[in-house]
């Protein structure tokens, strides 16, 4: 069953993305939409990543609340930088060490961060251990270093229950 339908919710969102898109539901447009979504997926299914199940969906919907706050003040934050003085400034790069294993675990991460304005996940080092973040103001790196760790990383391990071993 898993070789000819690899992801059957996939198959069947991209099915109803399909008629949304339409804007027309008959048999014709549903018909092609499954045979789209389940080519989709058919040929995709080397490259999709393993989603770990969400252990804990209380604390995913307080870390969804918690990153959207993040990423208003850092809107505010990087506005007041960037129409201050130059030399307010403190770029930098810096190398965050990753407790996180999983792959879908860790491109939520480098997401969030980049997400979230003054910061860009910039690059992962080969074994998946570090995490390269450019920040447009770092005053110390320490200190950007613990936060991801405390108000990202934490609370994903904890979410999906992916602790490191």
């Amino acid at each position: 069953m898993k070789r000819w339908l690899p992801h059957p919710l996939l198959t069947l969102l991209l099915t109803l993305i399909w008629l949304l898109l339409v804007n027309t539901f008959n048999l014709g447009q549903l018909l092609l939409g499954a045979l789209l979504g389940w080519g989709i997926t058919l040929l995709t299914r080397n490259f999709l990543l393993d989603v770990p199940s969400v252990r804990k969906p209380l604390l995913l919907c307080r870390f969804m609340l918690r990153v959207f706050c993040d990423i208003v003040v850092a809107n505010l934050h990087v506005a007041k930088l960037v129409l201050g003085p130059r030399s307010r400034l403190n770029p930098a790069f810096v190398e965050v060490p990753m407790a996180i294993e999983n792959n879908f675990v860790l491109a939520v991460l480098a997401s969030i961060v980049s997400l979230t304005p003054g910061t860009v996940s910039a690059g992962l080092s080969a074994d998946h251990k570090t995490l390269l973040l450019h920040g447009l103001d770092v005053p110390d790196v320490q200190a950007l270093i613990d936060e991801v760790k405390s108000r990202y990383e934490a609370p994903l391990l904890e979410i999906f229950e992916c602790l490191p071993t």
